[in-house]
């Protein structure tokens, strides 16, 4: 049976456009910010939403995506409040996918059962852990999909032809393709290179291919996402959130509006004829 995300991107495939995936951090600057900025989202152009789960030690996170998981955990989010965010989204969409990313650890703790089950619960679509390589699938990947949920892997520049087939064997969903070496939001995605990875990739799968890492201007989006069926946008989304606080923190009258007027702005690119 397909998924949400399977038939999120077979409606964009049709409409001859790509998917832009937002990515903000869950119960950043606090919850309420965190609700608003969720749900509306979507009618920003957010066709696909990646939700990170906060955590104290985000190691493949740059600055800005660090700096707002650390912001969530001051504000007291949790892996309940989280997946609490997903079930008061479900109740106004139905539609738009959503997709929790980070690490293993709170997944562990919660513990890792639980988690699985009441992810389904609240409606979620599928998981990114960034930090379970293929050798441990038989851990979250087997047991996350034997319940519904795609399980979306990372490749990098450096996944070479022996390493590719490891990393597809039980992806599902989508393909993330992590445009540059290094942690999020800290160098420019070198176009040209990115499309010849692509289509080396797309040699070995049928799965659509998001790109990230990097992505911070229109012209970056719309020079990618014709290379891909997908470009994912975090760091600039968390950035915009941090430069409408006030000194001690807080979400401000402009945060909500700022963070929607980055995704309108990036994903407009993707819908031009």
């Amino acid at each position: 049976m397909s998924s949400r995300i399977d038939r999120r991107f077979a409606a964009l495939a049709r409409e001859g456009r790509s998917a832009f995936v937002a990515f903000v951090t869950a119960g950043d600057p606090d919850y309420a910010t965190a609700e608003t900025i969720l749900r509306r989202l979507p009618a920003a152009g957010a066709d696909i939403i990646e939700l990170g789960m906060p955590f104290s030690d985000p190691m493949a996170d740059g600055p800005a995506v660090q700096a707002s998981s650390l912001r969530a955990l001051r504000g007291g989010q949790t892996m309940a409040k989280t997946l609490r965010l997903v079930r008061g989204f479900r109740a106004h969409d139905r539609d738009t996918p959503i997709i929790l990313m980070g690490y293993y650890n709170p997944i562990y703790v919660y513990p890792r059962e639980s988690f699985l089950d009441d992810c389904v619960a609240a409606g979620v679509d599928g998981l990114i852990v960034v930090d379970l390589p293929p050798e441990a699938d038989e851990e979250l990947c087997r047991p996350a999909v034997e319940r519904g949920l795609n399980f979306v892997r990372l490749a990098t520049p450096t996944t070479d032809e022996a390493r590719l087939p490891a990393v597809l064997a039980n992806t599902s969903g989508f393909l993330y393709y992590v445009s540059i070496t290094g942690i999020t939001g800290t160098k420019a995605p070198d176009v040209g290179a990115v499309r010849d990875h692509i289509r080396r990739i797309k040699r070995a799968t049928t799965l659509p291919i998001a790109v990230g890492f990097g992505i911070k201007t229109p012209d970056q989006a719309r020079l990618l996402a014709a290379a891909a069926d997908g470009i994912v946008v975090g760091s600039a989304l968390v950035t915009a959130i941090a430069k409408t606080l006030d000194g001690d923190g807080n979400a401000t009258g402009k945060t909500v509006g700022e963070v929607l007027d980055v995704v309108e702005s990036l994903s407009r690119p993707l819908r031009a004829p």
